[in-house]
């Protein structure tokens, strides 16, 4: 068995893999109004429900100035422990390397643009 049900998935919804140790440089760069950071497993079947999710309408969360970064926190250990994960999927979301939620589960994605949408126009 291979580690995902969406193995193309990186390459149909392009999200910049990040480390733990890379990820407060990145998130400090400036060059997105909005950070999500998607972490995710491997064999983690509720990952690939989201994933499927987004393949099949990735028009809904296209957004200008938005981020998409990823990490598998079976590969990258210290990233699950540094946010506390209880489960995956989760996803956060930051504004110039500041925290501003997380997302646990998959809401479905209506309720996920939503939040990215308000999180967009709330004053920074």
């Amino acid at each position: 068995m291979g580690d995902t049900t969406v193995p193309d998935f990186f390459q149909h919804f392009p999200m910049q893999a990040v480390l733990s140790r890379e990820l407060d440089a990145l998130l400090a760069d400036g060059t997105a109004d909005l950070d999500v950071l998607f972490l995710w497993g491997r064999d983690c079947p509720n990952c690939d429900i989201a994933k499927r999710a987004l393949l099949a309408q990735p028009h809904k969360l296209e957004r200008s100035g938005l981020r998409w970064l990823h990490c598998n926190v079976y590969d990258d250990e210290t990233m699950a422990t540094r946010f506390g994960l209880h489960g995956i999927p989760t996803f956060f979301v930051f504004r110039r390397g500041k925290r501003l939620g997380r997302i646990t589960s998959w809401p479905g994605i209506d309720a996920f643009a939503a939040v990215l949408d308000a999180q967009l126009h709330s004053p920074a």
